[in-house]
């Protein structure tokens, strides 16, 4: 993090918007988590007003370097005093649209955290989660293996698959693919 000399009324006035502020709404979906989220938009709008009646601004301003791309978060005060901090994120693509989208989610998270907005949002699910491959099969080679599955399972045998599967981390790839599979059996 980066500041000016001081920060006293900075600090002072940001504890009193914070106090101001609600947390910021799940009102985007993502379809590839089929999850909500709180977009920039909402982040914006959660503290506009606290900051502006408290003499608080912010500013972001783009990055990039070697693959990733970001922001560098600015909180200003207009006593003149002002914190920083930048936030680089790997691009998905090596293109402008992934740097693109590197940057939102940067200025939405780089802002959320810098001004402390609660939020209940949790589209960060690939950034922070083990990749599907290396936590465990993938749902197809889950469903390849149900193939061959001529009889039922016995209790026992289930409870080691859900153990296994809960574990895993892949719960619901399996649900997916036992449902297929009925699917496929029955037409």
């Amino acid at each position: 993090m980066n500041k000016s000399e001081s920060i006293k009324e900075l600090a002072t006035a940001l504890n009193k918007a914070q106090a101001e502020m609600s947390g910021a709404k799940k009102s985007a979906k993502n379809p590839y988590f089929k999850s909500k989220y709180a977009n920039l938009e909402e982040v914006i709008n959660c503290l506009k007003e606290p900051f502006a009646d408290n003499g608080l601004s912010f500013m972001q301003f783009p990055l990039s370097e070697e693959g990733r791309a970001g922001v560098t978060t600015l909180i200003m005060h207009n006593s003149g005093e002002w914190i920083s901090q930048d936030l680089l994120l790997k691009c998905a693509k090596n293109d402008p649209q992934g740097m693109g989208s590197a940057i939102t989610y940067a200025r939405r998270y780089g802002l959320q955290a810098a001004a402390g907005l609660p939020s209940e949002d949790d589209d960060g699910n690939a950034a922070t989660a083990t990749p599907k491959a290396k936590a465990g099969p993938k749902k197809d080679q889950i469903a390849q293996c149900l193939r061959g599955i001529k009889d039922a399972p016995d209790q026992a045998q289930l409870n080691k698959i859900v153990e296994w599967a809960v574990k895993k981390d892949i719960a619901k790839d399996i649900e997916q693919a036992i449902v297929a599979r009925e699917q496929e059996l029955e037409g």
